[in-house]
């Protein structure tokens, strides 16, 4: 069962989303939210394994939600997904950073709405289209971020090459056939090159993948 954390400060969407989810037998909406610091309490409380947090709400935003719960140990298993009106914003960007596995703009379809809450309780990086083309011109604007390219010596070269194929968009079973080996090898090229980089899940290591030189806009 995929535990869910609703956090949405506007409670018709709230209703919404948890109607659907409702509907599904591998789902359970355990709690809903309308800021962000009582996300971050009923996350704490309920250790849900999905956050759906929306960027944009009073007391505590979405951001600093997702920063917290990040950076607490007692909740490394809950994924916050960023819920977005805007597309791509400053705010969006910050979030991946700050620990966001993926983002969803709200007028997605509900079929894809809940393909992407199990794609992100398997713990795989989430980045709906339109907002992954907008990352990917943000990053031909920004320089590379000072000492991201030196880890990447931490890194052998199979997991640098996993790494990059996760910022392709690449699943585990894809970068398996991609580099001829098992998809537990996949795996494991992934985890570790996570673990030295100190990632807190696939999304991270598309932002280093850019950030570091390893991928760069035109090869996505």
């Amino acid at each position: 069962m995929i535990r869910v954390l609703l956090a949405d400060d506007q409670p018709l969407l709230r209703s919404g989303f948890r109607a659907l989810l409702d509907l599904e037998d591998d789902i359970e909406v355990v709690a809903e939210a309308g800021d962000g610091g009582e996300a971050l309490a009923l996350a704490r409380e309920h250790l849900p394994d999905i956050a759906l947090v929306d960027v944009r709400m009073p007391v505590m935003d979405g951001i600093e939600a997702t920063r917290r719960i990040a950076a607490d140990p007692a909740l490394a298993g809950v994924h916050v997904v960023i819920l977005t009106n805007y597309g791509l914003d400053e705010h969006v960007f910050d979030a991946l950073r700050a620990g966001a596995a993926g983002f969803l703009v709200k007028d997605i379809q509900p079929e894809d709405f809940l393909h992407a809450v199990r794609v992100a309780a398997r713990g795989d990086a989430l980045l709906a289209p339109s907002i992954t083309r907008r990352l990917i011109d943000r990053y031909v604007a920004q320089p590379l971020r000072t000492g991201a390219g030196t880890a990447l010596k931490e890194l052998t070269n199979r997991e640098r090459e996993a790494v990059a194929l996760v910022a392709r968009g690449l699943s585990n079973d894809e970068i398996a056939d991609h580099m001829v080996i098992s998809s537990t090898t996949a795996k494991t090229h992934v985890n570790r090159a996570m673990a030295k980089l100190h990632a807190r899940d696939r999304a991270q290591l598309v932002v280093f993948a850019y950030e570091s030189g390893l991928v760069v806009p035109s090869e996505s």
